[in-house]
């Protein structure tokens, strides 16, 4: 048996200690596990630093950098983040359904972990503790496979969280760091359809692709989100105004952040130039079709890709549409499902535009900003599904979970009298 495969058994069989744990339990080992990242701050924080000044020494971008660095603030706040998911409600056990047949059964639904969940990640360390403590809240063993630009700062949060996790009787496989970061590894771990549930990737379109491409186990995803806003005749300007800005500049570099601006031609004249110096004024390049540039003529040319293109930056691609209906039909051939705004004021409208839209998540008079689990109300998000598995859009605790059927009887049989 391979060194990635027995990791991958023990890890099972570790699974089975945690889903036999109450949420007071789980909830005592979040708690714990955040204790250990601060009593071993001095370590994480050394380590991160051989990270830092290894990619540097690579000569990676200041983006790369930012999201690989770690201080104490930013330490704490990983360690309070694992508080709050220790708060949260557990799914598991949660009754869905509670029926009584005519023969007596009583049929319910019960959620119950998904297993052993693999999360294959790029860059953040604070993936590592974040997602550690989502998979275990839910009662699922973990297997975290981080880039090599975090190796000593994942393996050092590991160790703290392993530890807490065998001070309160669970196996420390139930978390395992997968420490062998050649690609043949990567490979092997995704082919273990017997043993791995799901697999999760954080990072690039590049490693989501590789990771659907390769795996035999089933794999949560979303390639890119090319989001649009579609400002409609009925929509108060100032306040599809507000949703673009937002939604454009808050944090441009995030999968939720507007790509397109799609503008009704009725209200394009009075609506695009306050549009075009509003975005202006926070260093947002605008590339506009040949409508959106006779009212801003100094707009950059569009081509098809660009309206086709994840920017994640400071970049707008604009069109003029006829109407609602050439909006939607814009969204369904260049969207990636991921998620749709409508700025209006015609109830009929917005029930059109969310009922003709399939994407994951779809606002009506709501930045695209608020595409969140947190913001959602999931209380904290593992990742976002764009592939209608068991889950679709942004996904908390309970995407963690699958429900099964438990039926209680009393001697009732199918077919003897």
């Amino acid at each position: 048996m391979s060194d990635i495969k027995t990791l991958a058994m023990e890890c099972r069989l570790a699974a089975q200690t945690l889903a036999q744990l109450d949420g007071a339990a789980k909830e005592a080992l979040l708690l714990a596990m955040a204790q250990a990242l601060e009593d071993d701050a001095e370590a994480i924080l050394e380590a991160n630093a051989q990270d830092l000044e290894a990619a540097r020494g690579k000569g990676v971008g200041s983006a790369m950098l930012d999201r690989l660095a770690l201080d104490p603030k930013r330490l704490r706040g990983v360690a309070d983040a694992l508080r709050e998911v220790a708060a949260l409600p557990d799914p598991v056990g949660q009754v869905t359904r509670d029926d009584v047949r005519p023969n007596g059964i009583r049929v319910q639904k019960v959620r119950v972990p998904l297993g052993v969940i693999a999360m294959i990640y790029e860059a953040r360390p604070n993936v590592t503790a974040d997602a550690a403590a989502l998979c275990i809240k839910a009662g699922n063993g973990v297997i975290l496979r981080g880039g090599s630009e975090a190796i000593h700062s994942n393996t050092a949060i590991a160790r703290a969280l392993r530890r807490a996790l065998e001070a309160h009787g669970v196996p420390a496989a139930a978390l395992t760091l997968v420490e062998d970061l050649r690609r043949e590894t990567m490979l092997e771990l995704l082919q273990l359809n017997e043993i791995i549930d799901l697999a999760i990737p954080r990072g690039g379109e590049g490693l989501i692709r590789f990771v659907a491409e390769h795996a035999r186990v089933p794999v949560i995803k979303h390639y890119k989100g090319v989001c649009h806003l579609f400002v409609d005749e009925s929509a108060d300007q100032a306040l599809a105004l507000r949703l673009l800005v937002d939604g454009k500049v808050s944090r441009p570099a995030a999968c939720n952040s507007l790509e397109t601006l799609l503008v009704h031609q009725a209200i394009a004249a009075d609506f695009l130039p306050r549009a075009a110096q509003a975005l202006r004024g926070h260093g947002v390049e605008l590339r506009g079709d040949e409508a959106s540039r006779r009212l801003v003529p100094d707009m950059v040319p569009a081509t098809d890709a660009d309206f086709a293109a994840e920017y994640l930056d400071l970049v707008i691609a604009v069109r003029v549409v006829p109407g609602l209906d050439a909006a939607i039909a814009h969204i369904r051939h260049y969207g990636s499902d991921h998620t749709e705004v409508i700025a209006t004021g015609e109830a009929a409208h917005a029930e059109r535009f969310v009922q003709a839209l399939r994407s994951a998540v779809v606002m009506v008079n709501a930045s695209s900003r608020f595409s969140d689990g947190g913001e959602l109300g999931l209380g904290a998000e593992i990742g976002i599904s764009t592939t209608r598995l068991h889950a679709y859009g942004p996904m908390g605790l309970e995407a963690l979970t699958v429900e099964r059927f438990v039926v209680r009887g009393e001697g009732q049989t199918r077919n003897l009298p």
